[in-house]
């Protein structure tokens, strides 16, 4: 989806652009995918599972950009991309059309600055903008500190999948879904 470009102000006094994903990011996203892999096991796949080339990346990218009923955001700091966030629909059934799902990324050096907060801010501006009139997400057991984001963002506790999640050493963990009503 096509949107304005927003720029704030970070905690540190940085500041921060929010930007429509385009192909030309297609390496950074790459490289941004990656690198957040490596740095959380919140995230759903590891860094070696992302096998995009840059191609295809670039196609990804511009078929969003496209899509009217999907957003993807960019969170850029100097210069660099931070974050990453996006929106979805649930399904191409009249019956879902109104839920939405998001899912957010950001590079760990850059949490706690404010950028998830006005990611999700502004996704839930074009959210209603869409046409959606609910936003889903989920987040695995553990990430405490998302969980507060999301709660802050007005998010509500709907459910918990049991060994949702099964990481390389056999362990498991718990996922949760939260939802906000627009």
């Amino acid at each position: 989806m096509h949107f304005e470009e927003r720029t704030i102000t970070l905690k540190d006094g940085r500041t921060c652009l929010l930007a429509p994903t385009t192909p030309e990011y297609a390496q950074e996203m790459i490289d941004f995918l990656k690198q957040t892999a490596e740095e959380t096991p919140f995230l759903l796949r590891y860094p070696d599972e992302i096998t995009y080339t840059l191609d295809e990346e670039a196609a990804i990218l511009g078929r969003l950009y496209e899509e009217p009923h999907s957003v993807m955001m960019l969170a850029i700091v100097d210069g660099k991309v931070a974050g990453n966030c996006s929106i979805g629909g649930v399904g191409n059934k009249r019956r879902v059309y109104h839920r939405c799902s998001l899912a957010i990324a950001l590079k760990k050096e850059f949490w706690g600055l404010g950028i998830g907060t006005a990611m999700i801010q502004y996704l839930t501006e074009l959210a209603k903008r869409i046409g959606y009139e609910r936003m889903e997400l989920d987040f695995v057991d553990g990430n405490d500190q998302a969980k507060a984001l999301y709660e802050k963002c007005g998010f509500v506790l709907g459910g918990r999948r049991i060994k949702a999640m099964k990481y390389d050493d056999g362990t498991y963990r718990d996922e949760f879904f939260m939802s906000k009503e627009l």
